[in-house]
């Protein structure tokens, strides 16, 4: 079996960073990289009667065709062979599945926060915990040094 690294992208920031990662990993060891972006639509967030803008934007056919452009732009950008792989359904469950054929799994992680990440999942966690591969987490990069801002107080209150 041939080696594949798979990345999983979704055009932010921090998944062109992890593809950037994974480009350099993947000529460093020789093998195929894979890029996949899941994608679904998810009605269950539309609560009550939607317009026939919502609907229209909600439309499946006009959702994968954004994705793929997304997807297209960001392997014309990774500079190298780059498999694109555009899969219906939940990122968690999408990545976990890319990872049974990968020898390395990449995903970037946006530091949600702990409630945000509650609500709403975490997929950097989700595939370090189920993957059946090796994962990296690529983080957005912390500023090396923030001037603290000066506080300025009306004085004492008397």
């Amino acid at each position: 079996m041939d080696e594949t690294i798979v990345v999983g992208v979704d055009g932010s920031p921090v998944s062109r960073m992890a593809l950037r990662w994974a480009v350099e990993e993947a000529k460093l060891r020789g093998c195929a990289l894979e890029a996949v972006l899941a994608w679904h639509v998810d009605y269950g967030m539309v609560i009550g009667p939607m317009s026939a803008t919502v609907a229209a934007g909600m439309d499946r056919d006009k959702v994968r065709e954004e994705h793929r452009r997304v997807l297209d732009e960001l392997v014309a950008e990774a500079g190298a062979e780059v498999r694109a792989v555009l899969a219906e359904g939940d990122a968690r469950n999408v990545l976990v599945t890319a990872s049974q054929h990968a020898t390395l799994l990449v995903v970037g992680s946006r530091g949600a926060g702990p409630i945000r990440e509650v609500l709403l999942g975490s997929v950097s966690s989700h595939c370090v915990h189920h993957a059946s591969c090796p994962v990296v987490v690529v983080h957005e990069p912390k500023p090396e040094h923030v001037e603290p801002k000066p506080v300025v107080t009306p004085g004492p209150l008397l």
